[in-house]
Formats: C-alpha cells, sequence, structure tokens
C-alpha cells in the first residue's frame, strides 16, 4: 500500500504505527518512547565534544528535539548549549501530575 506524505502523518497521529517494527521510534535506555518536547535525565556522564562541559548524571534536560534523520540522538540544551546527545544515555522523566 502506498500512502502519500500527508496521509501517511495522519495515520501515524493514532499510534498504530507504535508496535510495529517497520517505523524506527525515538526510545530511551529503558525502553520509553521519546516525544518532542519531552524531559529525560542523563543517565551518564558525559564529555561535551568541542566545550568545556561536563553533563553530570541526573541532570535534567528540558524541551527536546528529537533528529529526524536518526532515532538514535536528540537535541537539548545543557548549561545554555545545544548539544546532540545519544538516546542510550537518557531516560524519559515522568510528567508530574
Amino acid at each position: 500500500m502506498y500512502l502519500d506524505d500527508e496521509r501517511l502523518a495522519w495515520a501515524k497521529t493514532s499510534g498504530d504505527h507504535e508496535n510495529d517494527a517497520s517505523v524506527d521510534l525515538h526510545k530511551d535506555s529503558n525502553g520509553a518512547q521519546l516525544f518532542e518536547g519531552d524531559t529525560v535525565v542523563l543517565a551518564k556522564s558525559l564529555d561535551v565534544k568541542g566545550s568545556t562541559v561536563n553533563a553530570r548524571v541526573g541532570t535534567v534536560v528540558r524541551n527536546i528535539h528529537l533528529v529526524k534523520d536518526n532515532t538514535e540522538q536528540i537535541e537539548g540544551r545543557i548549561d545554555g548549549q545545544m548539544i546532540v546527545i545519544l538516546t542510550k544515555y537518557l531516560r524519559r522523566q515522568a510528567p508530574k501530575d
């Protein structure tokens, strides 16, 4: 079956593809799906290449952006710098009620 881009985007909003292995999703170190604008916590201390910033374990990164071309990467701000972080070093923070 072929769907044009507009209809495919509409179909994906239903969430039916989430359990289908044909679609790659951004997932954290625990396998939880990540979404645009989520808040995540670093599960490992990381040295930021090209910078003196050292992101420590437990650092909260708010309002993340998903890298569209690579499901293993997200973008987020740490100490005012926008950096790319591998999803295997993150865990999704549960939303507060």
